[in-house]
């Protein structure tokens, strides 16, 4: 009789439903990132498109993204526009009138929501408003922000997409919606609700559309201080996927808050099984690999590249978690010890 082969369970056997993060997951720019498109398709599990960007409605995200060759419903994504336009639709009448600041997709987000949309040219001729959602657009001025401001100071409820302070261009940073929210804040004294990660309402606005609890899905993206710490915060497991921003030392020097239940080197590794690091005596072991933190420095063995990184966050998260290493050592040395 023939022995049965056993099979491990995927690292996304897990989870009911996924959270991706965009650009430096999916794409580089207009450009897919290599195997994305393919390993999501093959995923198993609804996915559900979320990014902090509010400037761009649903629909042109999900067309983007078809373009590449992944199929998908324009409900399939979450804009940070769109989970503030569901915010406020929560407590609102419908058909209540909102001030929308920032680029096309903050009116369009309202309008889906069954609110209506004032533009500030016409709260500045004395339409009133009962709330303000406010998301970055390249057009936004300082009568803009203004109007912003006295809609509050009005008693208006303030409602931001995102707090990113730059915006990445292919000339440096710009100032983000953050820096455009800082300039309010200065003027009406108060916090707004803020939407976007790393903050749950996006999160939890996605496993709504997932249908499943947050405990129950994942959030995969690069960022550290926005994908992997808005996961946390909302009680998600966070992939960070190496495709994009932070790699192994930034993820070494993470607090808790930010740190990923998973680090994989692209997408299809989601079909893969994923290799946890496992205490070996006095160090780490991750499949082949072996890391030992020493008195100098760290020291890592055996292994393919994923190995030898999950091996080495978990002997410097130990070390910085009981006092042996600060986060800026443990970032340097698995730094120091991956580029050997």
């Amino acid at each position: 009789m023939a022995e049965a082969v056993v099979t491990e369970p995927s690292l996304i056997s897990r989870y009911r439903g996924i959270v991706c993060d965009l650009d430096g997951v999916v794409y580089a720019g207009p450009v897919g990132i290599d195997g994305a498109v393919e390993a999501l398709s093959a995923a198993g599990v609804p996915v559900v498109y979320a990014t902090n960007n509010a400037s761009r409605p649903p629909s042109v995200v999900a067309d983007h993204l078809r373009s590449l060759g992944l199929t998908l419903e324009e409900s399939d994504v979450v804009t940070s526009s769109t989970a503030g336009a569901g915010e406020l639709a929560r407590d609102l009448t419908p058909g209540d009138a909102v001030l929308a600041i920032g680029g096309i997709g903050v009116p369009t987000a309202l309008i889906a929501a069954g609110l209506t949309p004032v533009s500030p040219e016409e709260h500045r001729a004395g339409r009133a408003v009962v709330a303000v959602l406010q998301g970055y657009g390249p057009q936004v001025s300082a009568g803009d922000l203004a109007e912003a401001a006295l809609a509050v100071q009005s008693g208006a409820r303030w409602v931001v997409t995102n707090e990113d302070l730059t915006l990445p261009t292919d000339r440096g940073l710009a100032p983000g919606n953050g820096s455009l929210v800082a300039a309010v804040r200065v003027a009406v004294d108060r916090d707004p609700v803020v939407m976007g990660k790393p903050h749950p309402p996006i999160y939890l606005r996605a496993a709504e559309v997932l249908g499943c609890s947050p405990a129950e899905a994942v959030a995969i993206g690069d960022r550290l201080e926005t994908d992997i710490e808005g996961a946390v915060n909302t009680g998600m497991d966070g992939i960070l996927v190496l495709t994009g921003v932070h790699g192994w030392a930034d993820a070494a020097a993470a607090p808790p808050a930010r740190r990923p239940k998973a680090v994989i080197a692209d997408l299809r590794a989601l079909q893969l099984p994923y290799d946890e690091p496992q205490r070996a005596d006095e160090a780490w072991r991750c499949g082949e690999s072996l890391a030992t933190l020493t008195a100098d420095g760290l020291e890592v063995v055996g292994g393919d590249e994923v190995q030898r990184g999950r091996a080495a966050l978990a002997a410097v998260w130990e070390a910085v978690d009981d006092g042996r290493l600060t986060r800026d050592e443990a970032g340097a040395r698995v730094g120091a010890a991956l580029s050997t």
